[in-house]
């Protein structure tokens, strides 16, 4: 276990925003985490982070910040056909997906190099190119805050939607921290190429492997996203909007070019990026925050910046979409 007083709070977030944590504690274990919440002599709010690839600190946090460092793996399950694993929290969700290869279960392959940890992958219910992490998850395991008592859910008991778990309604946020999640994984490869330029990219080599495929992959994430430990950024910054039918047809009768994702009969999903875009924000800044010139969907720290800074551009971005079309975007950053 790792305790940390005053600690600038650079490391732990991909934005790269220079802010202070009253105290930080890395622990290792379950009983390692018991004891720090049953332990009133670390500073209240306690609030748990993971890589802090999808957090914007706007102040110093006058509390306790716990990382998990959990790293353990066991397969629980397994038939001729799938394999269940159990994975601590604290493992780098990248590093696992390349475990996973080399060991040959699949699935996660087109979830590569997104950043953050095992335990947020299952909060966040993450997702990229056509496949979301929930299809892969059987359980979630988590300890609650109040009485250090431990629970498991099912994938169903777990709520899953786009960028949705229970663990992040009013009613759950905050009273559990993920330890473990169990994954079931197939034994055979069979590639998800749903995503245009993923399956463009992917025609052009014979006998696909899922090494060749995650190659693709971290090949066009590397091309369109920036590095965050180049230039800070937390990834995606808004939620792709899920809309009426009715008002996805009057947008596209004005704009016949829009792309757009059918999601059911009812509705449907309109690219974020797009509506950014058509508003003149890419690649443009305001002060010391920008939009990335290469994805729209990506507001990055131009060096510098403060966690007002990024939210000043966030809401100037709201602001213009809503004027032209109608639709309110959401961040999926958490302003902390």
């Amino acid at each position: 276990m790792n305790v940390l007083r005053n600690i600038s709070l650079l490391p732990y977030n991909t934005f790269g925003i220079d802010e202070e944590a009253e105290c930080l504690v890395e622990y290792d274990t379950i009983e390692e985490l018991g004891d720090i919440l049953g332990d009133t002599a670390y500073p209240r709010p306690l609030l748990h982070i993971g890589d802090g690839s999808n957090l914007l600190f706007l102040k110093k946090y006058e509390g306790t910040i716990l990382k998990s460092r959990i790293k353990t793996l066991e397969v629980v399950d397994q038939d001729e056909k799938h394999i269940t694993v159990r994975v601590g929290s604290g493992w780098d969700m990248d590093t696992f997906i390349q475990h996973c290869i080399r060991q040959g279960w699949y699935g996660l392959e087109n979830l590569s190099l997104i950043p953050g940890q095992v335990g947020a992958s299952a909060v966040q219910n993450i997702g990229a190119y056509g496949v979301e992490v929930c299809e892969h998850i059987s359980a979630v395991h988590c300890i609650a805050v109040e009485d250090r008592v431990g629970h498991t859910y099912d994938n169903a008991e777990c709520g899953y939607a786009y960028r949705h778990s229970i663990f992040k309604t009013p009613d759950m946020r905050g009273r559990m921290i993920v330890t473990h999640v169990d994954y079931r994984l197939s034994k055979t490869f069979e590639p998800r190429l749903s995503y245009g330029p993923l399956k463009s990219a992917a025609s052009q080599i014979p006998n696909l492997t899922a090494e060749a495929l995650r190659d693709i992959i971290v090949d066009i994430r590397t091309r369109k996203l920036p590095d965050p430990k180049v230039t800070g950024n937390a990834g995606s910054f808004f939620m792709n909007p899920i809309v009426p039918r009715e008002h996805f047809e009057h947008i596209l009768s004005a704009n016949p070019a829009m792309p757009y994702y059918e999601v059911d009969s009812d509705h449907i999903k309109i690219p974020a990026a797009w509506m950014i875009e058509q508003c003149g924000w890419k690649g443009r800044s305001l002060g010391p925050a920008g939009v990335h010139p290469h994805q729209a969907l990506v507001l990055v720290n131009n060096g510098g910046a403060k966690g007002h800074d990024i939210v000043n551009l966030c809401n100037s971005i709201i602001d213009d979409v809503q004027q032209r079309f109608g639709i309110t975007l959401h961040p999926e950053v958490n302003f902390i």
